[in-house]
């Protein structure tokens, strides 16, 4: 069986665009969030000593869910940040950090209301 040359460029050229319709469309739907409202959450990590804390994982969640939607990492003065989306909930920002058996790691709620910015700090014991 044998297969005819140009009805295999034409299949090929298919897929091109096939792919490229696809990679378009992928590529609109993200850029489409890029506008949408948001609130930020900017928190700085401290240690015992009140000292900045760098290159601690910080995770975020919505109160209402179990695990973390978002992680981040704290810089240098210790502070990190996170856009989530506008409008009225209640975030969980828990610090990843090795604790005392038996100790919870250091968490804290922070309620959103719309597109606003919240900043918070987060105190080790």
């Amino acid at each position: 069986m044998t297969t005819n040359p140009r009805r295999l460029q034409g299949a090929l050229v298919i897929l091109a665009l096939l792919w490229a319709a696809s990679s378009l469309t992928l590529a609109s739907d993200s850029k489409s969030h890029l506008h949408d409202p948001y609130a930020l959450l900017f928190g700085t990590i401290f240690g015992q000593d009140d000292r900045p804390l760098y290159g601690v994982k910080i995770t975020i969640r919505r109160a209402d869910q179990k695990k973390p939607k978002w992680e981040v990492l704290s810089n240098h003065e210790g502070e990190f940040a996170q856009r989530v989306p506008a409008g009225k909930a209640d975030y969980v920002v828990t610090a990843d950090i090795k604790t005392a058996k038996g100790q919870p790691k250091p968490e804290l709620t922070i309620h959103v209301d719309n597109d606003e910015r919240k900043d918070f700090s987060l105190h080790l014991k």
